[in-house]
């Protein structure tokens, strides 16, 4: 069980959430960090008493210094001061909650560090899961999932004696605002209707990812990597009540499901409190009043970037970093109205078009990988 958490990306919504599950099991904050919300990182600051606090924006880092001139935490910056918090000699437990492909080096660190990973950051297992993988196995450090299906299938597994047994993952998502739209009903989609979110709370960034189903398609890669899975023994289902997290399914025809209402602070608690459960803030599901569950096919068609994520899962290599650095830089251009809804499978198409797979890649290959994704997008909006 984790007692001393460092939180990398505690402003965001996993993070404020994990400082809720922190305080309700007596867990303390060993670092906090944030891109640039430094008034809330203060806020956060002055109630958990970390050891150290880290702003990824330089300026928001010299603001935070003034607002906690009167503590003794430590203020640091950048990357480097990520990599700090995520490798803290007090800390026992990193809880990746940084979005994006910010969260590789960080993750690396701690795990080089032989900390237990409280992992939300899908982006750094879709870009490098078999590099940071190997490394968990070489240095014995523990990964234990924080999304929630992902947390589902954890659980769903641990009663597992041999994965032969295991016929397939099944991957549960809500189909997301635009669910049982055709694209020609899309084309006009607007940043306003795309952050509409009917059972979770989540940033920006994550919440365009849901509306396209990219989300979805990022946690099928990140399954092949956490529970060492071929693409073709994982599925996804609609489950538009987010009820069932995600289930699985063994050789015998029996299912194991976890369940649960839509409440992060469930996933979020038992990887800080594994194995061992314990109470905590997350709201009880009733089953008199969940009302009935309904499951249906994913629309390939219509949601064509789980399609291309799908495809990168096939490919493998550098596929992953470069539909994750392309989606990032799409969904930037349309969170900045530059571009539609559609177009971002558009932009990420182009990009995987564009940009040669490495087969077997090095840290230096993904990430140079994820730059020329990223640079594809940014010029073909110009």
């Amino acid at each position: 069980m984790s007692k001393r958490i460092s939180i990398l990306g505690s402003t965001g919504s996993i993070g404020r959430q994990s400082l809720e599950v922190i305080a309700a099991c007596g867990m303390t904050a060993a670092a906090l960090t944030a891109h640039s919300n430094s008034r809330l990182l203060e806020e956060q600051c002055r109630q958990f008493h970390p050891e150290a606090a880290v702003m990824m924006d330089e300026g928001a880092a010299a603001d935070l210094r003034v607002r906690l001139a009167d503590t003794d935490i430590r203020v640091l910056s950048g990357m480097d001061g990520l990599i700090e918090a995520a490798t803290l000699p007090s800390a026992d437990t990193v809880l990746t909650a940084v979005v994006g492909m910010v969260g590789l080096r960080p993750t690396l660190a701690a795990i080089q560090a032989g900390k237990r990973i409280a992992f939300a950051n899908k982006e750094t297992l879709v870009c490098a899961g078999e590099l940071v993988m190997r490394a968990a196995r070489e240095q014995g450090a523990e990964i234990l999932p924080v999304d929630s299906e992902h947390s589902a299938l954890f659980q769903s597994l641990e009663g597992c004696r041999d994965r032969g047994e295991v016929k397939r993952l099944i991957l549960t998502c809500s189909g997301g605002p635009f669910y049982g739209k055709k694209a020609s009903e899309l084309q006009n989609m607007t940043r306003k209707e795309a952050l509409q979110r009917p059972n979770w709370s989540m940033g920006a960034k994550i919440t365009v990812d849901s509306a396209t189903l990219m989300n979805k398609g990022l946690e099928f890669i990140e399954a092949m990597h956490l529970y060492h899975m071929p693409p073709e023994k994982i599925s996804i289902v609609i489950h538009r009540e987010s009820i069932i997290h995600s289930l699985v399914e063994y050789c015998d025809n029996a299912m194991i499901a976890q369940l649960g209402t839509p409440d992060m602070r469930l996933p979020i608690q038992y990887a800080l409190t594994w194995p061992s459960r314990a109470p905590g803030p997350a709201r009880p599901l009733d089953l008199w009043d969940c009302g009935p569950l309904t499951f249906g096919r994913p629309d390939l068609e219509t949601f064509r970037c789980l399609d291309l994520a799908l495809k990168a899962a096939r490919r493998g290599g550098t596929a992953g970093a470069i539909l994750n650095g392309a989606n990032e830089a799409a969904v930037a251009l349309f969170l900045a109205d530059k571009i539609g809804f559609l177009d971002i499978a558009d932009r990420v198409e182009g990009a995987m078009e564009q940009v040669p797979v490495v087969e077997t890649p090095s840290l230096e290959d993904v990430l140079q990988a994820d730059q020329a994704a990223r640079e594809a997008v940014w010029h073909s909006a110009v």
